[in-house]
């Protein structure tokens, strides 16, 4: 899944791309130039000299000291969408971007998407709607794919999809706006196999808006990595405080393998933080260790700096990593640390050592870990070497394993996994569990931004790119979403559209869908007969979807009541009504033909 042994990567989803069902060959005589060459606009001032840039036509800018304290400093090795990308290396007041009009940009490289750093200005000094372009790959054999992107406006786009937000604006004036600055992550898909000559930025938007760009770079796909575990980035909520303290954090693999590293993330942090050492090991016990712990490094050192809204990748180590066992992956915190992205419904308890008892993370015993912890901060992934990829299981507590029995992974992802290694007809592959408790279609619950008690996630379209396309060695993706709108609010019609959205961009990246059915939930608090009545119009769509989906897993009629199908069968029925119990993940996962998991 990652081209290089350390990548900080942003975790943040670009908006939705599309790419025409055909390709066309072509020929030109312009010579594709570097990106840095092309750049013809001033984004960032330092705030003593604010009119030494004009980002947007109106004087104002980004802030150089923003920047610098969000750990986005010039020339910093960053990633967008899990391809690597360079801040420009510019002193503030110099160009640092182009404004799209047609040029052609030199992006080479093997992969699935083309990302770039992005965001849209209006000349007119308000605030804009962002900016719609469309422009073209260009491959080394001649031939060409066309793309759209939309770059959201760097002051009104959304929080919930930026890639790093500035808590103020520069002005010509000198007085310093306080709203905040924003800039986006989009990716745009490439054809299979081909390798990319250039990119076509879009023509010119017209007299008052502009499309900017920062920087481009292919994104690698990286067959030879499996991914065996991951979590979603759920919020970002006040912890400890922790400082000089080390995480155990307990993880359950579905795939194994010889070779292994570890992902860490610092999404919708405003600040870096510091990792001083990780480490790895199988779980004997608690926080005890089955041997001595394996050190993780990073770009070939033991420390790590993430800035805001960015992952860290380890080095690959060698550590056979057995399917289906407990890991023990320790996290060093040098400083203080107040706030932390989180995972939060993770029935399983992790550890962590008391204040001030330093780096622990080289400890085979577990007598260190005085604390226990009900969350996953940080780590969002562990990737085995080899192995046939992965099937990412994509949706809300349902697929968290909510009320699942805690520490014995007992969740439908991990069933199905079980019954992946078990068997010789399809491939065995990993799969990864992107569920959020709480989570919904098309609305967030957390906002994106900030310090919050709310660990629901953006919603499932803001977060597809980061928690699924972003997988590339991920073949198929289960999409089991939707309860949660119709409980709160949402028409059938809108979830509808936005599982259609969800198909439409996964197909684009070359991702089988499968469709499952909302399971029912008579007798919770608020599955009142109106929001039966949207589910079940929900259903009715995923059953015949008229070629939404590649296939359909029909959860709801593996656990519903015969007798009264708008609710759970006693046994399967976890107590609240609304998510099963061991006995009912067990039946949903048991349910699946394993042969529509096949791309």
């Amino acid at each position: 899944m990652w081209s290089v042994p350390l990548v900080i990567l942003l975790t943040l989803a670009g908006a939705p791309a599309a790419v025409a069902a055909e390709d066309r060959t072509t020929t030109t005589t312009e010579e594709p130039l570097p990106l840095e060459r092309l750049f013809d606009n001033r984004a960032v001032s330092d705030d003593a000299r604010p009119g030494a840039a004009d980002f947007d036509g109106a004087g104002n800018s980004l802030s150089a000291q923003d920047l610098k304290a969000a750990g986005w400093e010039p020339g910093r090795l960053l990633g967008l969408d899990s391809a690597a990308l360079r801040w420009p290396h510019k002193r503030p007041g110099q160009p640092d971007n182009v404004r799209a009009d047609g040029q052609q940009v030199r992006v080479s490289g093997t992969g699935n998407a083309v990302s770039l750093l992005v965001a849209a200005t209006s000349r007119s000094g308000g605030p804009g709607a962002g900016v719609t372009g469309t422009g073209t790959i260009r491959y080394w054999d001649g031939s060409t794919s066309p793309y759209t992107l939309t770059a959201p406006d760097w002051r009104a786009g959304p929080l919930a999809t930026k890639a790093v937000a500035l808590p103020h604006i520069n002005t010509r004036s000198g007085t310093p706006l306080t709203e905040k600055a924003k800039l986006y992550a989009v990716t745009v898909p490439v054809r299979k196999g081909r390798s990319v000559r250039s990119v076509t930025l879009p023509r010119d938007a017209g007299p008052e808006r502009d499309l900017h760009v920062f920087a481009a770079s292919v994104r690698r796909q990286e067959p030879e990595w499996t991914g065996s575990w991951t979590t979603s980035t759920a919020g970002y909520t006040t912890v400890g405080p922790w400082a000089d303290q080390t995480l155990r954090l307990v993880v359950h693999t579905s795939a194994g393998g010889s070779r292994t590293r570890i992902r860490l993330a610092n999404t919708f942090a405003s600040a870096p933080v510091e990792i001083g050492r990780a480490s790895v090991v199988v779980q004997r016990e608690g926080a005890t260790g089955r041997g001595r712990p394996v050190k993780l490094q990073f770009g070939g050192r033991d420390r790590v700096v993430m800035p805001a809204g960015t992952h860290a990748v380890s080095d690959p180590v060698g550590f056979q990593v057995p399917a289906g066992s407990n890991l023990l992956v320790s996290i060093h915190l040098p400083g203080p640390v107040a706030a932390a992205p989180v995972h939060s419904a993770t029935s399983q308890r992790s550890y962590v050592s008391a204040g001030g008892s330093g780096d622990r993370t080289g400890d085979q015993e577990g007598t260190a870990f005085t604390g226990s912890l009900g969350v996953w901060p940080f780590l969002t992934g562990v990737d085995v070497r080899g192995g046939p990829g992965s099937v990412v299981a994509f949706g809300d507590s349902i697929t968290d394993g909510v009320r699942s029995t805690p520490d014995t992974n007992r969740r439908w992802p991990d069933v199905l996994a079980r019954r992946l290694r078990a068997q010789q007809e399809v491939p065995r592959y990993g799969v990864l569990n992107q569920g959020i408790s709480a989570n919904r279609v098309v609305s967030d619950r957390y906002p994106g931004d900030g310090v919050s008690d709310d660990t629901g996630g953006v919603s499932a379209l803001h977060r597809l790119e980061r928690d699924v396309l972003a997988h590339s060695n991920a073949h198929t993706v289960v999409v089991l979403e939707g309860i949660n709108d119709v409980r709160w609010g949402a028409s059938a019609e809108e979830v509808v559209a936005g599982l259609k959205e969800v198909a439409r961009r996964a197909h684009e990246r070359g991702l089988r869908v499968v469709g499952a059915t909302l399971t029912p939930c008579e007798g919770y608090k608020d599955c009142l007969p109106e929001v039966e009545a949207k589910r079940s119009a929900v259903n009715a769509f995923i059953r015949d979807s008229k070629g939404t989906f590649d296939a359909v897993v029909d959860f709801d009629a593996v656990v519903r009541d015969p007798d009264r199908p708008q609710r759970m069968l006693p046994e399967y029925d976890s107590g609240d009504h609304l998510h099963p119990g061991d006995a009912g993940y067990k039946a949903m996962a048991d349910s699946v033909d394993l042969r529509k998991l096949v791309p």
